[in-house]
């Protein structure tokens, strides 16, 4: 009926004050007009009260009761009570149908992203929304189609498991698609997406990892905005943690920040993972369990179905103690899987091979740190413990020169090259100085001046080979060795060695 018709629901929602017809005559008397559609239905009393949600009347919700009653005061406070919960349930529903809504909406944007992969690269994709009741939160993953044949892989966190965090990351997304469509760098698409944050919102953060693939070489470009490392597992199972310069959140400072490029080269067969912290930390675990959970995934699941290996990390996230679990019910989780494929060349027989390629910069002491941890973890199978400990020790000597000794940056190259117990390892540090290294003959309490005399008593071989500009200091390890370490030769070379 229209809202013009004469009938105590009309009236309620017109005046936003509720009506009490306490018995069938009185109902008669004031609406005859519709007296003869109700007194079919056997009612005696009825209670007409307004539905106000925002301060406006939303709806009218009717108590009949079977026998006349009059309304106390004590009545009509609980069925007023009643009206007012009535109200606000129905407002949740509302709300929580356009918010479904959304979060499907966006959901589906994201499950389309990585539609039309350029050939020699191939990307999976996992988004499973454990807060809040959405179906989206303020994770989000993104393949975008660069010009050149490029493609960019995005994942990213916006702080909070609501519905404006949800809303946040819709307009995060765009902007990130925007500036890569104009052609800027990482450092670039993560610096201006950072003040578009800030000018959106300044309570709220984001973490993201920014990485430009270029799938024709294999060559990423990785900016990361307070966002956990990427893992690298190479072909033979083994799982890396690739340490990235970054910079802070975005939309800290006002936006302000500067985003550092790290460059890696995706050998065939490698596969990058990028992750919200959500698959690290979920189901009770800390950064470190959970690193270690997901190491394990990676190196036993199988390469060729990167699909499957989506779904098995997935299936280590344990759900949440009920107990002790947060009221949203833990972290939402977004994950990408980039395989740069082998070529049609590479064989089943082919020499198994492990690759280490980093930068250290003057500017960045630390990582001398993660690169010495890298460089254990490319060995972490190695025969010899001895012979691990020695190549850090090398290449830790062979970095800090560079660091103390040049203003330049070091380039470090490790290569692994054959089957379990007879391998040869490789390592290389690179600088642009032009000063070659030469032995020394340092006094019992000098503190450097020691580092080729290492290099003489511990190495298999070793050498030094100048380059167009700068030069390269490399040294060798055969894992099949016996060991010519420093522990073996006489007591009489060792003092003529120092």
């Amino acid at each position: 009926m229209p809202l013009s018709t004469r009938h105590p629901a009309t009236e309620v929602a017109h005046t936003g004050r509720a009506v009490w017809l306490e018995s069938p005559a009185e109902y008669e008397r004031r609406y005859p007009a519709m007296w003869h559609l109700t007194s079919r239905r056997g009612r005696e009393a009825w209670a007409y009260l307004p539905l106000v949600t925002g301060g406006k009347v939303q709806g009218v919700w009717l108590a009949a009761f079977g026998a006349p009653r009059t309304f106390s005061g004590a009545d009509r406070a609980l069925l007023r009570t009643a009206a007012a919960l009535l109200a606000s349930a129905l407002e949740r529903s509302r709300t929580g149908s356009a918010e479904l809504a959304l979060s499907r909406g966006l959901r589906s944007s994201m499950g389309a992203a990585a539609d039309g992969v350029r050939k020699g690269l191939t990307v999976a994709n996992r988004y499973v929304p454990t807060g809040g009741g959405l179906m989206v939160g303020g994770d989000w993953y993104d393949v975008i189609q660069l010009p050149g044949g490029k493609i960019a892989c995005v994942v990213g966190d916006v702080q909070g498991h609501d519905v404006h965090a949800a809303g946040l990351m819709s307009q995060l997304r765009t902007a990130v698609h925007a500036y890569a469509a104009e052609g800027h760098g990482p450092d670039a698409i993560l610096a201006r997406t950072s003040r578009f944050l800030a000018a959106l919102d300044e309570d709220r953060f984001a973490t993201c990892l920014y990485v430009e693939a270029d799938p024709a070489t294999g060559v990423l470009m990785l900016a990361r905005a307070g966002h956990p490392h990427p893992v690298l597992r190479l072909p033979d199972g083994t799982c890396l943690i690739k340490h990235v310069r970054g910079g802070l959140p975005l939309g800290l400072l006002g936006g302000a920040n500067d985003y550092p490029v790290d460059l890696v080269e995706l050998d065939p067969g490698e596969i990058l993972m990028l992750c919200t912290d959500g698959l690290i930390e979920n189901g009770g675990d800390d950064m470190f369990t959970g690193w270690a959970r997901l190491r394990d995934a990676l190196t036993e699941a199988d390469p060729d179905d990167l699909e499957g290996m989506a779904d098995r990390l997935l299936d280590t996230v344990e759900p949440p103690d009920p107990e002790t679990a947060p009221a949203h019910g833990g972290d939402d989780i977004a994950l990408l899987l980039l395989r740069r494929d082998s070529h049609p060349e590479d064989g089943a027989g082919a020499v198994p091979e492990r690759r280490l390629l980093l930068t250290l910069r003057q500017d960045r002491p630390e990582g001398l740190a993660e690169a010495r941890e890298e460089l254990r973890l490319l060995l972490h199978d190695w025969s010899r413990q001895d012979q691990v400990d020695t190549a850090v020790l090398l290449t830790s000597e062979l970095l800090g020169n560079v660091l103390v000794h040049t203003d330049q940056s070091a380039a470090l190259g490790a290569r692994l090259l054959g089957h379990p117990g007879a391998r040869h390892l490789r390592v290389e540090v690179t600088d642009q100085g032009d000063e070659l290294p030469h032995r020394q003959a340092p006094g019992e309490l000098a503190s450097s001046g020691r580092g080729l005399i290492l290099l003489d008593l511990l190495a298999s071989t070793w050498g030094v080979r100048p380059e167009p500009e700068g030069k390269t200091v490399w040294f060798e390890l055969d894992e099949s060795e016996e060991d010519t370490g420093a522990a073996e030769k006489s007591e009489e070379e060792l003092l003529k060695g120092w």
